[in-house]
């Protein structure tokens, strides 16, 4: 059974976003080993330098490097990267599942934004759309999108 993990900056504040996350990883046992890995979030001035957002980046990406697992193929969601139908999602979860990948890990950064170094990386760039999302909301969706996938793969009642 392959390892999916969503490795992301923070945790959930409001319980609604909580429990939501735990319903769809309550779900997705049928499917994959899931996890959701949180990293601290970098603390940062109310109205930050450019260097030191860039160094808030920097740290927190290296948090996030070191919680990728051995043999991961690395999904990062950044806002330059391709937005893709949740059937797109599906095949590429399925193909990444026979090629010899023990893991997936989808990367989520802080509210700056990723590193260079994850983005490079990673081997893909996917973004959910073109419109901005809370990051709490963005987990759970991600989350949502993810088991939707699962249930694509096998031709479940869930997706319409």
């Amino acid at each position: 059974m392959i390892s999916v993990s969503i490795i992301c900056v923070g945790k959930l504040k409001e319980s609604y976003w909580r429990e939501a996350v735990a319903e769809y990883s309550k779900r997705m046992r049928t499917f994959c080993n899931f996890s959701i890995v949180e990293v601290d979030e970098e603390k940062i001035a109310e109205n930050p330098s450019p260097l030191q957002i860039k160094n808030t980046i920097t740290k927190e990406g290296e948090r996030i490097i070191s919680k990728i697992p051995h043999n991961a193929k690395i999904i990062s969601m950044c806002i330059e990267g391709k937005q893709r139908s949740s059937e797109k999602l599906a095949q590429e979860i399925s193909d990444i599942a026979v090629s010899g990948y023990s893991s997936i890990a989808f990367i989520i950064g802080g509210s700056w934004g990723l590193s260079d170094e994850v983005k490079r990386m990673s081997h893909i760039r996917l973004s959910m759309s073109e419109m901005t999302f809370p990051h709490q909301l963005a987990r759970v969706m991600l989350c949502e999108q993810i088991y939707r996938a699962f249930q694509i793969n096998i031709g479940g009642k869930y997706h319409k």
